[in-house]
């Protein structure tokens, strides 16, 4: 698509960088600096000024489709609307850079807060389609992944504004999580955790057809 993102710049087109992926979990895929620091602070300040939903442990926001935590299930029944400008330009951002298929249509941004975090889980597999993206903005943070079938573990930096992309065995074969604490610690640095919010983009797979915008 040629159209240009008002969020994100009109002056050229973006640079579509090549992630790399990681040596030992298989299809994570990490972008680091996908967005720029300018981007960063107005995509903060656009969520910053929605409503958040506090029902969880950590606050959450839900667009397009909101998700039931408990059931694990995302129904037509339970769509909220189109996505709001700025979370569709990020998704029509990913889907330029081939990280998607289908123009993403739902995003979940969960806040954590120093010492919050969220347990190990592999994504809602009826739910969600093949590929989860995740963007990191505020503070950097911890992501560690877990193999379904082993004790195999691993730890990855999410800097802020770093892109990460889930798919095959890093979608389906690794949980991932963000351990409760308010420093994490990579070789000898000890990183003091602030406010951190990843924005979540996963495509929405139905089990019946969608309603028609």
């Amino acid at each position: 698509m040629t159209r240009q993102l008002e969020l994100f710049g009109k002056a050229a087109a973006h640079t579509c960088t090549t992630p790399a992926e990681h040596v030992r979990v298989k299809n994570l895929l990490y972008v680091p600096s996908y967005l720029s620091s300018a981007e960063q602070r107005q995509l903060l300040m656009c969520i910053d000024g929605q409503p958040w939903l506090s029902d969880l442990q950590r606050r959450v926001q839900h667009y397009g489709y909101r998700y039931d935590y408990k059931a694990r299930r995302v129904e037509a029944k339970m769509r909220l609307g189109p996505l709001p400008d700025w979370a569709q330009e990020l998704a029509a951002r990913l889907h330029d850079c081939s990280f998607f298929d289908q123009v993403p249509d739902q995003a979940i941004v969960n806040e954590y807060t120093p010492g919050q975090g969220i347990s190990p889980h592999v994504d809602c597999e009826p739910c969600f389609g093949p590929t989860i993206a995740s963007v990191s903005l505020g503070s950097p943070v911890v992501m560690v992944f877990t193999h379904v079938d082993s004790s195999d573990r691993v730890e990855l930096l999410l800097e802020t504004g770093s892109l990460v992309l889930l798919r095959g065995d890093a979608r389906y074969l690794w949980k991932h999580s963000i351990p409760a604490r308010k420093t994490d610690r990579v070789g000898d640095q000890v990183i003091k955790r602030n406010l951190s919010i990843g924005m979540r983009q996963p495509l929405r797979r139905f089990t019946e057809a969608p309603p028609v915008s």
